[in-house]
């Protein structure tokens, strides 16, 4: 079982402890103020009251013994850089700090920040790729310009197997999976013939991708 650490329970702070907890994951909890604690204490293993700007604080916290430290500080960017390198120094294996603006970012990165996070910028561009296709469903972005994506088959596939579509070469894309009435089947073979209400979940470049859901 992994175990996180969050620090900063706004609203992307309790979303995501919520997430975690779904996966069976042991999470600490960390906020200045004892209110923004208290909703999430039946999801958590610990929560702490704590000025994390503090070294003194997150070394009581033995951050090695963290698979991940989540900074999702609102208040101020400051503090985020601030406990972001901290962590970093105290020896945290993973740190994810989140951001609102490219140049936070590039701060971030330099103070020891693993990866950061978007997610006004995630959810609003998930949206975007969404509602601006009636034959994309939904998009996790895996790398830049690389998506999975939920997509409704072309008219002209059905009846037809990937094998003889010749689907990879033809389209550049990998089909993940296929979504039947809200059952999931991984990975099907090259004998698997397309068909009306179903969904496929392909990996690809978002160009490639928008040339098969135009």
């Amino acid at each position: 079982m992994k175990s996180f650490l969050i620090i900063g329970m706004g609203s992307f702070g309790h979303h995501l402890c919520r997430s975690l907890e779904r996966q069976n994951c042991e999470i600490m909890i960390v906020d200045e103020r004892q209110e923004y604690l208290e909703d999430m204490l039946p999801y958590v293993t610990s929560a702490k009251i704590g000025d994390c700007t503090n070294p003194e604080v997150l070394r009581s916290f033995d951050i090695t013994s963290f698979d991940a430290c989540f900074v999702s500080v609102g208040s101020s960017f400051q503090n985020s850089l601030q406990i972001t390198s901290l962590l970093k120094e105290l020896g945290a294996k993973k740190v994810y700090s989140k951001a609102d603006e490219d140049i936070q970012a590039k701060f971030l990165l330099r103070n020891g920040a693993d990866e950061v996070i978007y997610p006004e910028k995630d959810g609003a561009e998930r949206i975007a790729i969404r509602v601006s296709s009636d034959n994309i469903f939904d998009s996790i972005e895996i790398s830049e310009g690389y998506y999975i994506m939920e997509i409704q088959p072309r008219r002209e596939w059905f009846g037809k197997t990937i094998q003889e579509l010749n689907f990879r070469k033809k389209y550049r894309l990998n089909i993940m999976a296929v979504k039947r009435d809200k059952e999931l089947f991984p990975m099907p073979g090259l004998n698997y013939e397309f068909s009306e209400g179903e969904h496929l979940m392909v990996l690809g470049h978002i160009d490639d991708i928008r040339k098969v859901t135009k």
